[in-house]
């Protein structure tokens, strides 16, 4: 089983406010519906240490990496930094240039870079079929204007 992990307030995220949390729920949801494999967790934490807790094994990008190796998110401790690294399971890292891929880490090989800004330059091709399909409807992340005033519409569909 693999868990698609959604942090109601993303850490270094929470100026998002679009596609609202819901929405993006609702998404992945409709995404595990015809995969028994997958499933979704929303949660209060923001370290991915807190997250990834009971876990065998956490995935990310090197961009996340990157963040979850830096102090700053800790407070600037380099020792609270280092205790949450600690408590990891298995970490496994997709490239995500200009990040390097750490020695430390799972590299994974990867046949494309996938990501939300790339999706908000207009690669909805890089979508699972049902978010592509709720951006096509409501312009979610590819046209934030066209969202919010899908947003107002009395019948949401």
């Amino acid at each position: 089983m693999v868990d698609l992990i959604v942090s109601r307030v993303p850490l270094a995220k929470e100026a998002v406010e679009r596609p609202l949390l819901e929405d993006r729920v609702a998404v992945l949801r409709a995404a595990t519906a015809s995969r028994p494999w997958l499933g979704v967790v929303v949660t209060d934490e923001q370290l991915i240490a807190d997250i990834a807790a009971g876990y065998d094994v956490v995935v990310m990008g090197a961009d996340k990496w990157a963040q979850v190796v830096d102090p700053a998110f800790y407070g600037g401790s380099h020792r609270a930094r280092d205790a949450a690294l600690a408590r990891l399971p298995l970490v496994a890292v997709a490239p995500r240039p200009p990040y390097e891929v750490p020695d430390s880490v799972v590299a994974l090989d990867v046949s494309h870079e996938a990501s939300s800004t790339g999706v908000r330059d207009g690669r909805t091709d890089w979508m699972a079929p049902e978010a592509a399909d709720f951006d096509r409807r409501t312009g979610a992340w590819s046209n934030p204007e066209r969202y919010d005033v899908w947003l107002q519409a009395p019948t949401r569909t």
